[in-house]
């Protein structure tokens, strides 16, 4: 499986923020493999090892614990491209989400975007489409910090409307965090994002340049199927899977996703030396680790959640990946910030 990437300008960041609280980042690259002059490469992406090895190390030499709220402030809109650059020219709240949800794989493939309209609600759900690991706080929360600095510039002054849901613990930060975020930050939640006033969706906003949005949105989604082309197929239906965790799509579905016939994505699989049940079984199998570990759903809302309607089959499935009844790891003290497995 390919893996994913992180642009370099994310890690340039990191470094301007340990150059701002006094610390050496030249010897902080170093020990990382990389260069400063590779900092100044704008087109350069890192695997996400790599940049999991850099945070880790950041973290160390900080010993902030919340450090991913100083990286998250500073990704404004310029740090995202032509993502930002597209938000910034939104005609409604509705629209800018829709390009997150579309483009955000442009700037990283180890979270995506997905939204649903729930009552009076839109739940903005900042899904984890790779396990984040040791840095998985770090990544959560930045992300959510940048996303949320696109979301107030489109408000233009109603950033009050927006409550931070998180998939993680409270941290002794949490008064910093909810600072940092200028709003509700909500933890120990099943899912991490954001929930927004449905009634904002359509609201006309007064930065829209209908002629530059149209403009940027062709490039976005030219660079997207650029970068779409040098991936598995495999590899982008796990991806549409973890997406849909609510609802995993069938193989039909999912077929039509990628404008194929069942038969043709079927054997295309098949080539690349996966299954779409292999795959399926995949993340069911994460995500059913994830959910355990984290210890806040019980054994029967895990299987629901995964799409088990007989707990029995849920629990044999279990065994059958793990050699151990699902219990057995219930049974273990919950792990801080779990996620799914690779």
């Amino acid at each position: 499986m390919t893996a994913a990437k992180v642009p370099i300008h994310y890690i340039h960041l990191i470094a301007e923020e340990l150059e701002a609280k006094g610390l050496d980042s030249r010897q902080w690259l170093t020990r990382n493999n990389l260069t400063p002059e590779q900092l100044l490469n704008m087109s350069l992406h890192v695997d996400f090892s790599v940049y999991r090895n850099l945070m880790a190390d950041a973290f160390a030499l900080t010993g902030d614990p919340a450090f991913s709220l100083s990286i998250g402030s500073r990704m404004a809109q310029s740090t995202h491209g032509l993502l930002g650059y597209a938000t910034l020219n939104c005609g409604t709240l509705r629209e800018t989400i829709e390009v997150l949800t579309r483009f955000i794989g442009l700037r990283t493939g180890v979270i995506g975007v997905s939204y649903r309209e729930e009552g009076e609600n839109v739940l903005v759900v900042i899904d984890e489409l790779h396990a984040l690991g040791d840095v998985r706080r770090t990544v959560l929360e930045g992300g959510l910090l940048s996303i949320k600095s696109l979301l107030d510039f489109a408000l233009a002054g109603r950033p009050q409307a927006i409550s931070v849901a998180m998939a993680l613990s409270r941290p002794a930060y949490a008064e910093q965090a909810s600072q940092a975020f200028r709003c509700e930050v909500l933890y120990d939640q099943a899912w991490s994002g954001f929930i927004l006033p449905r009634a904002l969706l359509d609201v006309p906003l007064r930065r829209n340049d209908p002629k530059t949005y149209r403009e940027t949105l062709k490039i976005c989604q030219q660079e997207l199927e650029k970068q779409v082309a040098d991936q598995s197929l495999s590899q982008r239906v796990r991806q549409l899977l973890l997406s849909r965790a609510d609802a995993f799509p069938s193989l039909e579905t999912s077929a039509r996703h990628f404008y194929l016939t069942p038969r043709t994505l079927h054997r295309r699989l098949l080539e690349e030396g996966h299954s779409y049940r292999e795959i399926l079984e995949e993340v069911r199998r994460g995500l059913a680790l994830a959910h355990l570990r984290a210890g806040r759903l019980s054994i029967q809302e895990i299987a629901y959640s995964l799409g088990y309607h007989d707990i029995a089959n849920f629990r044999r499935a279990f065994k059958r990946w793990e050699g151990v009844p699902p219990s057995a790891l219930q049974a273990l003290p919950p792990a801080p910030d779990a996620q799914p497995a690779a």
